[in-house]
């Protein structure tokens, strides 16, 4: 939690006048009994007989005044408490989202890959606003219930000090009760949240994969999978909200026998003459003061408890370290442009390996063809050049540096353009899709991408470079956001270009002309593809079979020396050589 504590900082002042002005207004609460007490000791006289004789009307109507004018003020100081905890919670969460987003952003596909997309989103939603809840209660009741149920205790001892043993009793079972629900509902929430990520979870994937679960006919499967998520995430909230609100009914019991107790053994002492009917009916008050704060207390804890547990979910994530390794720099070699000297690669520890043993050099300008089956590792491959992951073995180098290297990050990044296997365009429009390859980028160098990309003709006809933009690119076909997403690299002219299967759903004439295109941008570009013909006008050529380099060099030596490549070739062309 200390981390989450951090973030008050910046709002220690609001963070202290809210549950300031929450003393005042409860100081002003404490001291309605009292003068309650005075009305009925003082207005309606000792004696209460008839039409109360010994009525004062006057002191009677300046004690009314007296309280109309405490409920004024604390309403005052309630309203006020309530701005500076509302602002305090919402600037908080809001910090804690921001650094949340970026620390999602820092972190390396490995790390990715292991928390999952359902338990992001869980932690930047729902485990945000519990801990914004949380925190806008705390503030508002932390000291306020405590300070009234103790101050309710002083006050009555101050009136009768033989009912303080009737508030102590009460006061230390309650807190017994109050603490031990917290203390087994804690942990039952961070498993209640747990399984609110498998609930997303399988909500995403429904909601992406609509028509893949439609085409193989699984949608009974997947309701009955998010059937027993939700039951069992049901009946998790359900046994844990059933042990909190064990919490209220207990409390109303023994205050309200400690109000029975009150008001018995003050009926004796109001007989005997010891104790005035005011008092009594003051120490009860008192002790409805003390139940409807002990109640809002019990709220707040199974609030807070709620929050704490969502707090320390964020604080995982805060707190996580990349797991891409950083190197001290070294002196620059003098190599090939992109260098794999030995690489070899394990996602997890312990795994079977990915990438074993790849070496090869490319030079500056050269085109890269990576081909293979579905599973070689090509998309591992070339997911190593911009260092997306680390290797396990062995060094992968640009323009003579270590990409691990802690000076190379940035510019790694700055000069690669990826354009992976799953096309993905963001809401908005054309303009502002191309302007992530290059804020600022001129509308002739916005216009020039999609033509290189064979994208101009269908942006033209979609209405120019502020056509709009659906979600996820809806509105758009599969061949045509692959178009964009090149364009959208293209546009930051980088020195190495990454084309991830980028062009599986183009025709064969649409993929020929945007290669012939890019081989005229002098970049070194890596091409990965299933189809012999993207790659077979590349000047080298890396084949992939099981985590292995099994061929590397042109088209036509290939041929002669790799079965794989053979293999692949032979199996998309004919004898004469006309595609399949």
């Amino acid at each position: 939690m200390k981390k989450i504590f951090t973030y008050f900082k910046p709002y220690k002042w609001q963070s202290l006048l809210g549950p300031l002005f929450k003393l005042l207004e409860a100081t002003f609460e404490l001291l309605v009994p009292f003068v309650v007490s005075l009305i009925v000791d003082k207005g309606l006289g000792a004696r209460i007989e008839g039409a109360y004789p010994n009525a004062n009307e006057g002191y009677i109507i300046r004690m009314c005044l007296v309280l109309a004018a405490f409920g004024l003020v604390g309403l005052l100081f309630s309203v006020t408490a309530q701005y500076f905890a509302a602002r305090t919670a919402t600037a908080v969460s809001a910090g804690v989202r921001r650094d949340l987003f970026k620390k999602i952003q820092s972190l390396s596909y490995h790390d990715l890959d292991k928390m999952g997309a359902a338990t992001m989103l869980t932690r930047m939603t729902s485990d945000v606003d519990q801990m914004q809840s949380g925190i806008n209660l705390f503030l508002r009741l932390l000291l306020r219930s405590p300070f009234i149920v103790f101050g309710a205790m002083t006050v009555a001892c101050v009136i009768d000090p033989q009912s303080f043993g009737v508030f102590a009793v009460a006061i230390v079972v309650l807190a017994i009760v109050v603490y031990a629900v917290m203390f087994a509902c804690m942990p039952l929430y961070k498993k209640t949240q747990g399984k609110l990520d498998k609930v997303l979870l399988s909500t995403r994937e429904n909601l992406t994969g609509a028509r893949v679960l439609r085409a193989f006919c699984r949608e009974e499967d997947e309701r009955r999978l998010f059937d027993e998520r939700n039951e069992d995430l049901t009946k998790g909230r359900k046994f844990v909200g059933g042990i909190a609100a064990i919490t209220n009914p207990l409390t109303y019991v023994l205050v309200n026998l400690a109000t029975i107790w009150l008001l018995w053994s003050g009926a004796i002492r109001v007989e005997s003459g010891a104790l005035s009917q005011g008092s009594v009916l003051a120490l009860y008050n008192l002790m409805g003061q003390i139940l409807i704060e002990l109640i809002k207390l019990a709220n707040l804890i199974v609030t807070v408890t709620k929050a704490a547990a969502c707090a320390s979910r964020i604080e995982t994530v805060l707190t996580a370290q990349p797991s891409l390794k950083i190197t001290a720099d070294t002196e620059r070699k003098e190599d090939p442009f992109v260098v794999f000297d030995d690489v070899s690669l394990r996602y997890t520890e312990g795994a079977e390996e990915a990438l074993v043993d790849i070496s090869f050099a490319v030079e500056r300008g050269e085109t890269v063809g990576v081909i293979g089956g579905t599973g070689s590792g090509k998309t591992t491959l070339v997911n190593l050049i911009p260092h997306f992951y680390d290797v396990s073995g062995g060094q992968v180098r640009v323009d003579g540096q270590n990409v691990n290297e802690s000076g190379m990050q940035k510019r790694l990044r700055e000069r690669v353009g990826v354009v992976p296997q799953k096309a993905v365009l963001f809401k908005g429009t054309i303009r502002e899709n191309l302007l992530w390859g290059r804020a600022d980028a001129s509308d002739e160098e916005l216009w020039s991408a999609p033509a290189i990309a064979q994208a101009d003709e269908f942006v033209k006809e979609k209405g120019g470079l502020d056509a709009p933009v659906e979600q996820g690119g809806k509105n758009f076909s599969g061949g045509q956001k692959q178009r964009l997403t090149i364009a959208r690299a293209v546009v930051r002219n980088p020195e190495i270009l990454i084309l991830d299967d980028s062009a599986s759903a183009l025709d064969y004439a649409t993929d020929a002309a945007l290669r012939h295109a890019i081989k005229g941008l002098e970049t070194t570009t890596f091409i990965v593809s299933q189809r012999a013909s993207s790659v077979r006008d590349a000047d080298k050529i890396v084949v992939m079979d099981d985590g292995k380099m099994v061929g590397l060099g042109k088209h036509e030596a290939l041929l002669e020396t790799c079965e794989v490549y053979r293999e692949i070739y032979n199996s998309q062309y004919e004898a004469g050589g006309e595609r399949v």
